[in-house]
């Protein structure tokens, strides 16, 4: 069953001058249609201004679309009583934790949601401890989120959603600041939420190698879907990708150039375990054709 279905979509920007007059529109979304299936790990990639962030937005209702549907399991995000119930089904982490950590200890801080929807306090603790575990970070449970990393505090933001028990997880960027290994730690704890939990993730980002995982890749580019598939399908096309302003990860980049010199490679190779074992094949094939 759909977690999520968008049918359509269309978001206009309204740009106004110094007087507050409307000068004209921008679309940032145009004509998007997106099925999402409960318990899959989706990628949305698109350079800065491809509309991947307003998109996201419209996936727990903060912005609505100009023209066409969102539904987020079966309701729909225009539909203004259903708004409470949109943003506990489909939680949001955004790119600085900083704008979303608000407790002054971090288990205090993860039962903030839960505790807004009125649960009861014995189930809140309950939460707490399961969200910490499930994003490796209950050792932490008592710390100050002010003396946490960067990659820490944006894994106390996600345990934060997760402890309101949401069907989908949206990350709107959530490792742009951060430094490479905390890039791989907050990676980590969402993998394993797809994996371990069954929660469906939205991962929008242009850092190619968060994305090797995913089952299904959406690239956006004026608004638009420009590219769909698999991410081996789409690390396969690199040159199309280098004309969207996107990056592939290295491994599949010196995969690619080697083929351009003749050496057999397959294409879409997406990790070095992929590419040394590519590698040892050809090396076997040569000396066989050798002999």
């Amino acid at each position: 069953m759909s977690i999520l279905k968008t049918e359509k979509v269309t978001f206009e920007y309204i740009r106004h001058d110094e007087e507050g007059n409307v000068e004209g529109t921008i679309t940032a979304v145009n004509d998007v249609s997106l099925d999402i299936e409960q318990g899959q790990f989706i990628a949305i990639l698109g350079h800065n201004g491809s509309g991947k962030s307003t998109l996201a937005k419209h996936i727990n209702a903060i912005l609505t679309p100009s023209k066409g549907t969102v539904w987020v399991d079966g309701m729909d995000t225009s539909e203004d009583e259903k708004i409470w119930e949109i943003r506990q089904t489909a939680g949001m982490v955004f790119q600085n934790p900083d704008n979303q950590i608000i407790g002054q200890v971090v288990e205090e801080d993860v039962g903030f949601g839960p505790e807004n929807m009125g649960i009861p306090t014995e189930e809140i603790w309950q939460r707490v401890e399961e969200s910490l575990r499930a994003v490796g970070m209950y050792q932490y449970r008592k710390h100050s989120p002010n003396n946490l990393s960067g990659g820490q505090k944006q894994r106390v933001s996600i345990a934060g959603v997760l402890a309101m028990h949401p069907k989908c997880i949206v990350l709107d960027e959530p490792t742009a600041m951060l430094d490479p290994n905390g890039r791989k730690e907050v990676i980590r704890a969402v993998r394993a939420l797809n994996d371990v939990e069954g929660v469906t993730v939205i991962l929008i980002t242009h850092y190619m190698e968060e994305i090797i995982h995913a089952d299904n890749v959406f690239v956006m580019d004026g608004g638009k879907v420009a590219m769909q598939g698999t991410p081996r399908e789409i690390f396969s096309q690199v040159e199309r990708l280098k004309e969207l302003r996107l990056d592939v990860p290295q491994v599949t980049l010196l995969a690619y150039e080697l083929q351009k010199q003749g050496v057999p490679l397959p294409n879409g190779i997406l990790t070095t375990e992929e590419f040394a074992d590519a590698l040892e094949r050809v090396k076997k094939g040569s000396s066989t054709n050798g002999n």
